[in-house]
Formats: structure tokens, sequence, C-alpha cells
């Protein structure tokens, strides 16, 4: 795409979309409470449900946060990605594609997203922009 404004203005409403499903997901695990997630956790036989627990609810709560905002995108890209890759991998794969058999297709379609933006970046209108003239790896493409 030639026209950066346009580029940069679909990064930026991708980033508070994707961002926005990530802080929703993440703020029902905090309303559950860390109890509550974690035993949902173990009923679905997640591995080392504690650790899981947690890292789910603060990555999917701080990083809809930071997307939203465009602060940090790549690395919580890459921690998001991890997360959806958890839930594809230890939850969803055997349940087919259809979020309304259980499958991965939210997950999927979320990693997915994360990924572009973990490698892509947060585009010109975001915090990282302006941190990027002094922070390489922030830097958008």
């Amino acid at each position: 795409m030639n026209n950066p404004a346009l580029r940069h203005t679909g990064l930026l409403v991708a980033r508070v979309i994707l961002g926005i499903v990530f802080l929703a997901h993440g703020l029902q695990k905090v309303n559950q409470g860390y109890s509550a997630t974690k035993a949902g956790f173990e009923g679905m036989d997640v591995p080392v449900p504690a650790l899981s627990a947690f890292y789910a609810t603060w990555v999917e709560t701080l990083g809809g946060i930071a997307l939203i905002i465009g602060l940090l995108v790549p690395i919580f890209g890459v921690l998001l990605l991890v997360n959806m890759l958890g839930a594809f991998f230890f939850v969803h794969i055997g349940n087919g594609i259809y979020v309304t058999d259980g499958g991965w297709e939210l997950v999927g379609a979320l990693g997915a997203g994360a990924l572009v933006l973990a490698v892509v970046g947060a585009g010109a209108y975001s915090i990282d922009a302006l941190l990027g003239r002094r922070v390489r790896f922030l830097q958008t493409a």
C-alpha cells in the first residue's frame, strides 16, 4: 500500500479492536477471580494451571491496554501470540474450527492479529512511534 496515512490508520484500527477483545477477555478473568480462573484452567487440563491462569489474565489485560494505546506492541504481540498458541494447543485444537463448538477460530484470528502486530509494529499513530526514535525494536514498518 503506497498511502502511509491509510496504512497507519489501518494499523491503528486493527490494534484498537484487537486490544479491546484481549482486554475484555483479560478483565473477564480478573472479574472471575484468580481461583475461578485457575480452576477453569485445571478443568481444561491446561498445564501448570496456576501459572497459566496468571499469565493469561495479565497478558490479556495488560496486552489489551498496550495494543489500544500502542505501547510496546512488538513485545505484547509476541506475548499474546504465545497465549493464543497455548489456548489453541491445550484447549481448542480438538474441537474443530467453529467457536460455537469450542473450536479455534477466535484464538486463531487473535493469534494471527497479534503476530502481525509483533512483526509490523504499532504504526505511526502510537506511543511506540513516539518512542521509536530512541528504541530501535519499536520502529514501525
